[in-house]
């Protein structure tokens, strides 16, 4: 009987497919999340980076703004003391007022001699009675000065308390800019105070306050843009207080008008006193003759501080000229004449003496050192110039340094992290791997720099300085060595040393 030989059926496999897909479902999930993550994180990068960007340049807004501020003060101590000068020129005329009646006096004293010399025959009598007139036009012209010394004598009381509230103005106006400053250091260095709170807010809420050694960078550089600030380092040291007390005295000199600054229109005629004054001195008092100043000599001015190079101890204002006087056969010889008004210190000066009471104080300019003069000393702000262009010519930066936590860690906001850590760990015999989804924090670092522009031709070789509102902000690039020393002062060494060895980094 045939064998037959049975054939034995394959097996059937079930259940490989399945084993595939779920690993291939596990993979795509967790790229899935590997995306959500990275997604989530770039978005909170730019987030970040956007606000710190707007922390660096609303920072360096309110510098500039503040640094304006000091320019239009200080235009306004300027014109304070222009004002002083005014008010000196005004002295000044109003005093020699008397002097030039008393030297008409003395010309007709001379006059009269003259006519009494020609007196010594019965036909020569007029020429006794001209004497005799003269005399008592002599006495009229000392009368008149007398009184001309007593008006100003009056007007003494008045102009000292004048002088001492222009003083106590520019007190004022500087506790202002000091008030300025140091509101203007503390949103520096908290990045949030007056509003600055608001961009955390909108830009990228969760996000760190400025760090704290960041914000101290930043007070420094704002500190070493006025010069005469204590607490500036890296850059040049501050001028002695003679030094900055010129530049205020430069510039109060060269702000005044004309007539503070040189009187005598009119070929030096002193056209500017009273014509009330000139009738009585040239006509109403003698009634004929020629009674004068000379052309070409009458001079007056007004300045804060005396001598070249002054540093404005004091502010003076003088007033001179020469008083001719001619009647009937008698002529008399040019006499000088003059006025001086000083302030200065706790008492100034003032002649003809006759016209003065009381004292004449003056603080002087920039009496005291920056940071103590806020209750007096008539202090300014001045902007400190660096010859260094890495220093940007003095011109201050503004850093921004802010972290922030990319992880939610709150499953059921952000499924995608999968568990609290943002981690997945695999393993395979005595293999382990980690996955990490997503960073889990990121930080943003920015720069931008306070500079001064004046618009129009030119505009860029203007220096900068504390005269003119022309200062602006902007973000500017990091120098390598900028950027590692910010983020030295943030603490994040690694990213300082990664900067300093990296070459042809894009900052």
């Amino acid at each position: 009987m045939p064998i037959r030989l049975l054939r034995k059926s394959p097996r059937r496999r079930r259940g490989q497919a399945l084993v595939l897909a779920a690993l291939s479902f596990l993979v795509l999930a967790l790229m899935v999340a590997l995306s959500f993550n990275l997604s989530h994180a770039l978005r909170e990068k730019v987030s970040l980076q956007q606000h710190s960007d707007s922390m660096a340049y609303s920072m360096a807004v309110m510098e500039a703004r503040a640094l304006n501020y000091y320019a239009v003060s200080n235009r306004s101590i300027a014109a304070t003391y222009v004002a002083m000068n005014s008010m000196h020129a005004y002295m000044a005329a109003a005093s020699v007022t008397g002097e030039m009646m008393r030297k008409s006096q003395t010309n007709y004293y001379i006059i009269m001699a003259m006519e009494f010399a020609q007196c010594g025959c019965w036909s020569c009598f007029k020429h006794c009675l001209h004497g005799l007139k003269a005399l008592k036009i002599a006495g009229k012209y000392g009368k008149a000065g007398k009184n001309y010394d007593n008006k100003v004598k009056n007007l003494d009381r008045n102009f000292t308390n004048t002088m001492k509230g222009l003083d106590r103005m520019v007190d004022f106006i500087h506790a202002s800019q000091a008030m300025v400053h140091l509101r203007t250091m503390q949103a520096l260095r908290d990045g949030k105070s007056y509003g600055l709170s608001k961009l955390t807010d909108y830009n990228a809420p969760g996000s760190s306050t400025l760090n704290t050694s960041v914000g101290g960078m930043n007070v420094n550089e704002f500190n070493c843009s006025v010069d005469g600030m204590a607490g500036c380092t890296g850059s040049v040291g501050n001028s002695d207080a003679k030094t900055r007390s010129k530049v205020m005295t430069e510039i109060a000199n060269a702000s005044r008008a004309d007539w503070p600054a040189n009187r005598g229109l009119m070929m030096d005629y002193p056209a500017h006193l009273h014509p009330s004054f000139l009738q009585e001195l040239g006509n109403d008092i003698p009634g004929e003759g020629i009674n004068s100043p000379l052309p070409f000599t009458h001079k007056g001015t007004a300045k804060t501080g005396t001598g070249s190079g002054s540093e404005g101890k004091a502010i003076s204002a003088s007033e001179q000229g020469m008083m001719f006087n001619q009647w009937k056969d008698g002529i008399g010889i040019p006499l000088k004449y003059s006025a001086k008004v000083t302030s200065e210190g706790n008492n100034g000066s003032h002649s003809p003496g006759g016209a003065h009471t009381g004292q004449h104080p003056f603080e002087g300019v920039n009496a005291k050192a920056l940071t103590s003069c806020t209750a007096g000393g008539n202090c300014f702000m001045k902007f400190r110039a660096n010859d260094d262009a890495n220093r940007d010519f003095g011109q201050p930066r503004t850093y921004s340094y802010v972290t922030k936590q990319f992880r939610v860690g709150n499953k059921p906001k952000a499924p995608w992290e999968l568990n609290s850590s943002g981690t997945v760990k695999f393993s395979n015999g005595d293999t382990n791997a980690t996955l990490k989804l997503a960073a889990d924090e990121g930080a943003g670092l920015s720069k931008a720099i306070v500079y001064y522009h004046r618009l129009g031709a030119g505009g860029w070789r203007e220096p900068p300085n504390l005269f003119a509102p022309y200062w602006r902000a902007k973000l500017h690039p990091f120098t390598q060595q900028q950027a590692s020393q910010l983020l030295s002062a943030a603490g994040n060494s690694d990213a300082a040393q990664l900067v300093t060895s990296a070459t042809g980094l894009s900052l």
